[in-house]
């Protein structure tokens, strides 16, 4: 065997062992996610909580996001709604500007200075016990905020909590697909959960306990991921991040291939940029899981991605010369031309079992997500494991590039 090989190998079987260890935690935590599932989600108390808004150029979406809180079941006198517009350029602040009079809403206005700075102007005209925030091209399920605070009250060390993303009513083939990762994202973060390992504290939704803010500081702006610097931050700070399946948060995705390219390329950049930004945490017994199998499954899952695609480009290369050179020495009719792929130059046994058996963990937690979700079994399962295994290397390499040549990419 030589080095090509044991690479392959090795990060084949970490893939592996990525998932066998999350199937592992879902078959300990089962009981705990079925009364989970099955719970009322009524608190005894309604604390009080703000939600901030951050718009530009929403026009189009900001409407129904707000609607969508509106319809919250929860305490109108308890509730408070924060829309910040963030110097848009287009009708947002015309639209926002309908509610003004709302006695629930508070509008305000600042020059452009990104995401995060909205988020953090609205956190400072708050006075409420808790706080969260939501895109304004995202809606709420109506009992999304009383299941949350409902685990706040049974988990008193809880200070965050996600919910569940869902795409919303997707129409194209690639949101379609989008769908099916979104699903089995929820299961994925359910399990960083029960391990305290979640590294992001998505901007659809998640609500913060204020003394959050109060210890580890505001948003930043975090190379255009504030949502996933904030829980490197609070995990560094040991504060408990905790993972709502219940509650259902409904967003837009990407519509065509280039607009998910662009918004995967700044995801895997902040992720690479905040890991090194915190890489004092990486192996670091004290931080536990997040810093044990979250931080390192990234990176490995980034690099074997990139080793595997790069691997098999070029042995299509080397496998397209040799057939050319076949062709131009002994012509067509020769019975030497034939279509024989060779697994990477690989024993195919082993490798073609483990990368089953990796596939089909992967549908497994499809299907466990979708049901944490409530939907319906997608029949994009395979369409979504083959145009990902196809396109995820490009915005993977195209995130690298721009970490190493600090080129920053664009919020869209």
């Amino acid at each position: 065997m030589n080095i090509a090989e044991l690479v392959i190998y090795t990060m084949t079987f970490l893939a592996l062992y990525v998932q066998v260890f999350l199937f592992v935690t879902f078959l300990e935590h089962r009981k705990q996610l079925k009364k989970e599932t099955k719970a009322v989600g009524i608190p005894t108390r309604y604390p009080s909580v703000a939600v901030v808004v951050p718009c530009w150029n929403e026009a189009t979406t900001v409407h129904g996001t707000v609607e969508s809180l509106l319809a919250l079941e929860y305490p109108k006198d308890k509730l408070q709604l924060i829309l910040v517009d963030d110097g848009s350029t287009d009708t947002t602040w015309q639209e926002i500007s309908k509610y003004k009079d709302h006695p629930q809403i508070q509008i305000l206005h600042k020059e452009n200075g990104g995401k995060h700075t909205a988020v953090n102007y609205g956190i400072e005209n708050t006075t409420t016990e808790f706080i969260s925030c939501l895109d304004a091209d995202s809606f709420v399920a109506p009992d999304a905020l009383r299941r949350m605070i409902t685990m706040f009250e049974e988990n008193p060390d809880m200070m965050a909590i996600a919910p569940s993303i869902i795409i919303d009513n997707p129409k194209t083939f690639i949101q379609k697909i989008q769908k099916v990762e979104y699903n089995m994202g929820i299961y994925v973060k359910k399990m960083l959960a029960y391990l305290g390992a979640i590294h992001v504290t998505p901007g659809p939704f998640s609500v913060f306990r204020r003394s959050v803010f109060e210890t580890v500081g505001g948003f930043r702006k975090a190379h255009n991921t504030e949502d996933m610097e904030i829980a490197y931050r609070m995990q560094e700070a040991h504060l408990r991040i905790g993972h709502c399946h219940m509650a259902h948060i409904y967003t837009v995705g990407p519509n065509t291939v280039y607009k998910l390219y662009r918004q995967r390329v700044r995801w895997i950049y902040g992720f690479i940029q905040n890991t090194i930004d915190y890489r004092r945490l990486v192996f670091r017994k004290s931080y536990g899981n997040f810093s044990l199998f979250t931080l390192p499954s990234g990176i490995v899952s980034i690099s074997a991605t990139v080793y595997i695609f790069f691997t098999i480009a070029y042995n299509t290369i080397v496998w397209l010369i040799e057939k050319v050179v076949m062709f131009r020495t002994i012509g067509l009719h020769s019975t030497g031309i034939s279509f024989n792929i060779q697994w990477f130059y690989i024993n195919t046994h082993t490798i073609a079992f483990v990368t089953a058996t990796l596939y089909m963990l992967i549908a497994i937690a499809t299907t466990i997500g979708s049901r944490m979700a409530r939907q319906r079994l997608s029949p994009h399962i395979v369409s979504y494991i083959l145009v990902y295994s196809v396109i995820a290397p490009f915005w993977l390499m195209k995130a690298i590039w721009n970490s190493v040549t600090a080129k920053k990419p664009s919020w869209r």
